[in-house]
């Protein structure tokens, strides 16, 4: 074969790729918007992404799998789900193209494998939507709204109805929050569409009437003029951290549930993956979704603790500076954080390391932990230092982390990274709240100590989990197949 004749089939091949893709990305749009489907690839989203990112995440999923992912193979699955009836549903298109290929000698054709996989999706429960008001418009809060709003589809899930913020609502204040959401310095363009609506006090997000209402006390505020009923009330403020202050969102006439985006006490702090199911939603009215570092950690101690068990270990946070520190060095409640944020690395405490107990009761006492601001905006690392009860290697520590990224109850909350070249830009936009460096793992020669690298977006991650919880509460979570 002739060179020029076997670079124009790698040509004739790299335009049918594209081709596919494109038409992969319609069918993916068709069935969010058409039919309240969401599909993920290996847990990324892939609604509103361009043919590069799709190609990509391809890549990825067969680098991930150690098996070729095709997009042909993938458009072809997506071509049998579009033609089947199914509930609201979030598929993962990854884990469905890798299990025909494993089983492909046990199917007539796509079609019929599709019908076998899906096939509980008939009992699926009926959703009914769930109102959702944002308590606080603050980093998290905002990233919130912008997921939300993206994912609303049908509506027929979480319905962002309100915004409450504190102080008068000008024509200038409605207008900077709605800069705000549009465009941020780390997360880039919302996107969607934000208009004002200063007669009705309102942001216009995407087409769809978000109320902006300001209040000073939580009990002082009656939603029900705004047509919302039975609420959940995301409280992102950090204002009220406890179960009496929690309670006065209860007082409030339109609502029914709060969900605090920081740990809380007296209130179950919940680890969304590892222990929501200990707590009714019918019966348990406030929950805290504890802090981005938990959220981190905890999917990864509970895997090692129930494959091999921790005596003790210490975790240090490289964590990202925060609003609650100074631009420039000036006064600060708190030892060495008055000094500017952005020029140095400062030593500070986490409860990270006490939190993870409230979630796994069975590491109390076990865990030690600190952390070290560093000057980047966003992106943290946690360094995990255990002492295990059971041998192992980093090639046994590794496959059984990957496992459970790949299958299992824990799939949304763990990335598993097979790159040399991870830093910490790279892992900002993820949607899980652990991104497991398995390049980055060290073991002891005795194979009982084990130094595990785990990054994680402090903001973006923390944020989906919050989600993924609110759902829990609010009992809109849909058919899934991960």
């Amino acid at each position: 074969m002739s060179p020029i004749t076997s670079y124009e089939k790698e040509l004739a091949f790299q335009a049918d790729r594209r081709k596919a893709t494109t038409e992969f990305i319609k069918i993916i749009s068709d069935l969010w918007y058409d039919k309240s489907i969401e599909v993920v690839l290996f847990k990324n989203q892939i609604i509103d992404k361009n043919v590069s990112d799709i190609i990509n995440l391809h890549e990825y999923a067969g680098e991930f799998v150690q098996k070729p992912i095709s997009i042909f193979d993938s458009v072809e699955i997506l071509r049998a789900i579009n033609d089947i009836k199914l509930p609201p549903s979030k598929l993962d298109i990854g884990k469905l193209t890798y299990e025909y290929h494993a089983d492909d000698n046990n199917y007539h054709n796509v079609k019929a494998f599709v019908l076998d996989k899906l096939k509980d999706a008939g009992t699926a429960r009926e959703i009914r939507p769930k109102d959702v008001v944002l308590y606080g418009f603050g980093r998290i809060g905002r990233l919130l709204a912008r997921e939300l709003m993206a994912k609303t589809g049908k509506g027929n899930q979480l319905r962002l109805r309100a915004i409450v913020t504190r102080g008068e609502i000008t024509q200038e204040i409605l207008e900077k929050r709605a800069t705000l959401l549009r465009t941020d310095s780390v997360h880039g363009q919302f996107m969607g569409t934000v208009d004002t609506d200063f007669k009705n006090k309102a942001l216009i997000i995407n087409g769809t009437t978000v109320h902006i209402i300001s209040a000073q006390a939580p009990e002082a505020i009656d939603y029900t003029p705004y047509g919302i009923t039975n609420a959940l009330v995301i409280d992102n403020t950090g204002a009220f951290r406890d179960k009496k202050g929690l309670e006065r969102h209860l007082k409030a006439k339109g609502t029914a549930r709060v969900l605090l985006t920081a740990p809380g006490k007296e209130v179950p702090n919940i680890v969304h993956g590892v222990n929501q199911t200990e707590f009714d939603p019918d019966t348990t009215k406030i929950y805290s979704a504890a802090s981005c570092t938990t959220n981190a950690i905890t999917p990864i101690l509970k895997i090692v603790e129930d494959s091999l068990g921790i005596k003790k270990g210490h975790l240090e946070t490289i964590h990202a500076y925060t609003n609650d520190q100074n631009l420039v060095d000036n006064m600060h409640g708190k030892y060495r954080r008055g000094r500017a944020a952005a020029l140095n690395m400062v030593i500070t405490e986490t409860g990270a390391g006490k939190a993870v107990a409230k979630a796994l009761p069975g590491l109390q006492g076990k865990l030690t932990s600190n952390a070290i601001r560093v000057p980047v905006p966003n992106g943290s690392l946690a360094i995990l230092n255990l002492e295990v009860n059971n041998k192992t290697s980093k090639e046994g520590i590794n496959t059984i982390v990957k496992k459970y990224a790949l299958e299992g109850d824990m799939v949304e909350q763990i990335k598993y990274s097979l790159s040399n070249e991870l830093v910490s830009t790279d892992i900002v936009g993820t949607t899980s709240p652990a991104i497991y460096d398995s390049t980055a793992t060290i073991v002891s020669e005795d194979g009982k100590n084990l130094v595990l690298y785990i990054w994680y977006d402090n903001e973006y991650g923390y944020a989906h989990q919050v989600i993924r919880l609110a759902k829990y509460i609010a009992k809109v979570r849909r058919y899934t197949y991960y």
